[in-house]
């Protein structure tokens, strides 16, 4: 599983031109879906995004995470972010998990937030979606949970 994570101070998104999600502060999170994902890396996931110490404390050093600062959550589903374009021009998305698997996989992450008393926005699963965002910092993180990166 890969996610994106960047600190903002407002994100919303769009599906189909209805907003579907609004948060204030707190971290922007495209998430993509493997093949060979199972319910250990949404495990991962869930446990690492919101405790990231990514805000800074009173001294200006990165060392508050999402849940010191109360802040929320927009997840946004993408699963090009399993893209590969090493070969040639056209991304192959070989890797992508198939949508029944993905919508699965991210439902569960987005309800394990939220199991955690997290405020958690989403986008709409499968749609044309349009994101807007303040990255504050800039703050953004790459995450995958085999550690590739």
């Amino acid at each position: 599983m890969r996610c994106v994570v960047q600190r903002v101070s407002e994100a919303t998104v769009r599906s189909e031109g209805v907003e579907t999600g609004r948060i204030g502060h707190g971290f922007m999170v495209l998430i993509g879906v493997s093949v060979r994902d199972t319910e250990k890396d949404v495990r991962y996931m869930a446990e690492k995004v919101p405790n990231l110490r990514i805000f800074e404390d009173d001294a200006g050093k990165m060392n508050r995470s999402l849940r010191d600062v109360g802040g929320a959550i927009l997840a946004v589903s993408q699963f090009t972010l399993y893209g590969d374009a090493r070969g040639g021009r056209r991304p192959s998305f070989i890797e992508a998990a198939r949508p029944e698997e993905a919508n699965r996989l991210y439902e569960m992450l987005v309800k394990a937030w939220r199991d955690v008393g997290i405020q958690v926005e989403t986008g709409v699963f499968q749609t044309d979606m349009k994101v807007s965002m303040v990255n504050d910092g800039p703050v953004t993180l790459l995450m995958d949970s085999e550690k590739q990166f």
